[in-house]
C-alpha cells in the first residue's frame, strides 16, 4: 500500500475531480458567448478570439511558473490560495467595461486556475501504483468535463441574466470550492530541497534529458490544438445561418463533448494494463477521422454532434494516456513533469484558438476543418517518429 493511499477516499477523489473541473472551466465560460461579447464591445471575430487566447496563454504561464511550486511548498495551502486568486480574476472579468480589462481578468483567471494541475499530480501521489492510471483518468475526466460543461452552463446563465452573470456565479463557486478544499485535502509537504530558480531550471532539464516527455508533450500540444480549433469557432458557425442558434442552445453542444469525455474514462485502466501504445495510436487515428464528420457538420447537426463526440473522446483518451505514462518517470518530480507537459498542452490550445479564429474569418467552417485535419495528421506523424525512435515501458 502507498503510505498516502488511505487518505484517498472516493469522496476525496470526487472533491478533487470537481475542483479540477471547476478551476479549468473558468477559462472556457467565454467561448459560447463570443458572439454576444463581440457585439457588446464592438469586436471583430479575431479580437473576440483573443479573449480565449489570453486565457490559454495565462494558463500556459501559470503552468510554467506556478505549478512547479507544488514540489516546493505545502500543497493544501498553495491550492486554496490559488483557487481564491482565480476567483478574483473572474470578478475582474464580470465587472469589466472594456476589452482590455476583460483580457486582464481572463489572463489572471487562467494564470491561477492552473491549481487544477497541482491537484492532478497530488492525486497521482496519493494513489497506489496499481490504481494510478485509473485515478488520473477520473481526475482528468473531471477536468475535461469542466471545460465542456462550462459552455453549457455559460450559455444557460447568459440566457437567464446576461453574459456577466456567468462570471459572477463562477467567482462565487470558486470561493466555496476554496473552503471545501481547505477542509478536505490532507496537508502534504514535498521533500524537494531545490530553490525556485533551480526548480524552474529542472523543468527544462527534464525536457532535455527525457525523450519520452518530449514526445508526449508534443502529442499533447497538437491534440489540444485540435480541441481548440473546434471549440473556438463553433459558436460562430452555430450563431450564423442556417442554424442561428441562441447562446443557450450553443452551450448545449458542450453536453456532446462531455459525453465524449466520459467515454474516455476506461483509458486509464487500459494504460495500467500496458496498453498505452494502442490507446495513443487508435486515438490519434480517430482524431483525424473526426474532422470528416465535423466538415459535414456545417450542413447537419447530427454530423456535427458525432464529430464532437469522437474528437472529445480521443482528445481525452490521448491526454489520460500521456499523463499516466509520464507519471511513471521521477515520482518526486511529478509537479515539474506536469508543468512541462501541460505548458506544451496549453500552448497548443492557445495556438489552436488563434488558428481557428483566423481560419474561420478567412475561409469559414471549411477552413477550420482543413486546419484541424492538418494538425491531426501532423500529430500522427509525430507519434510515428517518436514511437519508433524511443523505447517506452508499456
Amino acid at each position: 500500500m502507498n503510505k498516502h493511499d488511505q487518505g484517498l477516499s472516493p469522496a476525496l477523489i470526487a472533491l478533487m475531480s470537481v475542483a479540477t473541473g471547476l478551476a479549468v472551466a473558468s477559462n472556457y465560460y467565454a467561448q459560447p458567448l463570443l458572439d454576444t461579447i463581440a457585439g457588446a464591445f464592438s469586436l471583430s471575430v479575431n479580437q473576440a478570439g483573443f479573449i480565449v487566447t489570453a486565457a490559454q496563454l495565462g494558463y500556459a504561464v501559470g503552468l510554467l511558473l506556478l505549478v512547479p511550486l507544488g514540489d516546493m511548498f505545502e500543497r493544501r495551502s498553495l491550492i486554496v490560495l490559488m483557487t481564491l486568486l482565480s476567483a478574483g480574476g473572474l470578478l475582474i472579468t464580470a465587472s469589466s467595461q472594456s476589452l482590455w480589462v476583460m483580457i486582464l481578468g481572463t489572463a489572471l483567471t487562467g494564470l491561477f486556475s492552473v491549481v487544477a494541475q497541482i491537484l492532478v499530480p497530488l492525486a497521482a501521489t496519493l494513489a497506489t501504483p496499481q490504481t494510478r492510471g485509473k485515478v488520473v483518468g477520473t481526475i482528468m475526466s473531471g477536468l475535461l468535463l469542466g471545460i465542456l460543461l462550462a459552455r453549457t452552463v455559460s450559455g444557460l446563465l447568459a440566457s437567464l441574466g446576461g453574459w456577466r452573470t456567468v462570471f459572477w456565479v463562477a467567482s462565487g463557486l470558486m470561493m466555496v470550492m476554496a473552503f471545501a478544499l481547505w477542509r478536505g485535502l490532507p496537508k502534504m509537504k514535498s521533500e524537494t530541497h531545490l530553490n525556485y530558480p533551480q526548480l524552474l531550471g529542472s523543468v527544462f532539464s527534464l525536457f532535455t534529458h527525457n525523450a519520452l516527455l518530449r514526445t508526449r508533450a508534443l502529442l499533447g500540444c497538437l491534440t489540444f490544438a485540435n480541441f481548440s480549433i473546434l471549440w473556438t469557432s463553433m459558436a460562430f458557425l452555430l450563431a450564423a445561418p442556417p442554424f442561428s442558434f441562441s447562446d443557450g442552445t450553443i452551450g448545449l453542444f458542450g453536453l456532446a463533448g462531455a459525453a465524449g469525455a466520459l467515454g474516455a474514462r476506461p483509458v486509464g485502466g487500459l494504460v495500467d494494463k500496458g496498453k498505452a501504445h494502442l490507446t495513443t495510436t487508435w486515438g490519434l487515428v480517430a482524431l483525424l477521422l473526426s474532422w470528416i464528420a465535423l466538415a459535414a457538420g456545417q450542413f447537419s447537426v447530427l454530423a456535427l454532434i458525432a464529430g464532437i463526440l469522437v474528437l472529445d473522446l480521443t482528445v481525452q483518451g490521448v491526454h489520460i494516456t500521456n499523463q499516466s505514462v509520464i507519471y511513471r518517470v521521477l515520482p518526486d518530480a511529478r509537479n515539474r513533469l506536469t508543468a512541462g507537459y501541460m505548458t506544451s498542452y496549453f500552448i497548443g490550445g492557445a495556438a489552436g484558438s488563434l488558428i481557428s479564429a483566423s481560419a474561420y474569418q478567412h475561409a469559414g467552417w471549411n477552413g477550420v476543418c482543413i486546419a484541424g485535419a492538418v494538425v491531426a495528421l501532423l500529430n500522427l506523424l509525430v507519434w510515428w517518429r517518436g514511437y519508433h525512435r524511443q523505447s517506452e515501458a508499456q
